[in-house]
């Protein structure tokens, strides 16, 4: 498994960056979220100018063997491809939520059932047509779970050395939500049933048989010890992408924007095996998936949106971004007391 080297944040300079943000013409703390988010970049940055270039927002996309039983989804594995054709398409929801923010949008096959066309915004880091069904055998080996970490770790030095500092992950892949609960379940050390959620679209009966299903994968593959086996054992391409590609910007000092359950779940297996990645963590959104704010009290993290989103795609960390960039444009450009010749307070 690829090793990275991952150093906590030099929080020396957040002194003066308090200092920076108190004497701004206002009253001290009346800019609430915004002047934290402000002093967190900086300090991953070691500036007390931070900036955020080129913000890239990656959507990986991947099967799940899963799906194919109608154990835990209402709808087909055929989806999958469908949606990530949308989005080369530019019709879906993060086209537009990344268009209006100036982001940009790259999509990776990580491992869809599907041959797309070439397209500029596709990156082709196809493993395999989907994982295996995990409520048989794990859904990956560890040969695959190694591939995966390389490519999510090379797709982010790449984005970071065409001038990126600042990076958002999305997905897409049907039945994503049960693997995100058993990686939960898993790692919380809490029941399925407290960590599954409604995904797409399920009724109260398809609950009860997804969650069923789900207690029958724990009895099947019984305690996992390592993050590296619960994301190889109940895992997706995807996830498994987003897990490394989370640890390689955070070697890289780049900000991270983590959207929602999904997201959330690659996270706590990266933190898992490197606490590090916390520091470099901004939290978009509280998604309306159930588990999502266990994990986030398990995380310590402050969601800045919280909108009843659960749809995925980086959706929440697109509509976040203009209050991520909102930080840093007042740290940047509101006069100080002494510039603007206001008085403070005695």
């Amino acid at each position: 498994m690829i090793q990275h080297t991952i150093n906590p944040v030099d929080t020396e300079i957040q002194q003066a960056l308090q200092h920076k943000i108190d004497f701004k013409t206002k009253p001290q703390g009346s800019l609430g979220t915004l002047e934290g988010i402000a002093a967190q970049i900086g300090c991953i940055q070691q500036s007390l100018s931070p900036s955020i270039n080129k913000p890239t927002m990656c959507v990986f996309a991947g099967d799940h063997g899963i799906a194919t039983t109608g154990l835990v989804s209402q709808y087909p594995q055929e989806v999958t491809a469908q949606m990530v054709l949308n989005f080369l398409q530019g019709g879906a929801a993060i086209n537009a939520f990344c268009a209006q923010s100036n982001m940009d949008l790259k999509v990776v096959d990580a491992g869809v059932n599907f041959e797309f066309p070439e397209s500029d915004q596709l990156i082709d880091a196809k493993i395999a047509r989907g994982t295996q069904n995990y409520y048989e055998v794990p859904a990956m080996s560890s040969e695959q779970l190694k591939v995966a970490f390389l490519k999510g770790s090379d797709i982010v030095a790449t984005i970071q050395e065409n001038g990126s500092n600042f990076i958002c992950f999305g997905e897409m892949g049907i039945s994503n939500t049960s693997s995100a609960a058993l990686i939960m379940s898993s790692i919380l050390n809490i029941p399925v049933a407290d960590c599954a959620g409604k995904g797409t679209g399920q009724n109260d009966a398809g609950m009860l048989k997804k969650i069923t299903a789900l207690e029958n994968v724990q009895k099947t593959h019984g305690t996992l010890n390592s993050p590296e086996a619960i994301l190889a054992t109940y895992g997706g391409f995807e996830i498994a992408m987003i897990s490394a590609a989370m640890l390689e910007a955070a070697s890289r000092k780049m900000v991270i924007l983590v959207d929602g359950f999904i997201v959330t779940s690659a996270l706590l297996v990266a933190q898992a095996m490197n606490k590090n990645v916390l520091d470099y963590c901004l939290f978009a959104h509280s998604s309306n998936e159930q588990g999502h704010q266990r994990m986030l009290e398990f995380l310590n993290a402050k969601p800045i949106l919280n909108l009843g989103l659960r749809l995925g795609e980086g959706t929440g960390a697109a509509l976040a971004l203009p209050i991520i960039q909102a930080s840093v444009n007042f740290l940047n450009q509101m006069a100080s007391f002494e510039e603007a010749g206001v008085s403070n307070k005695e």
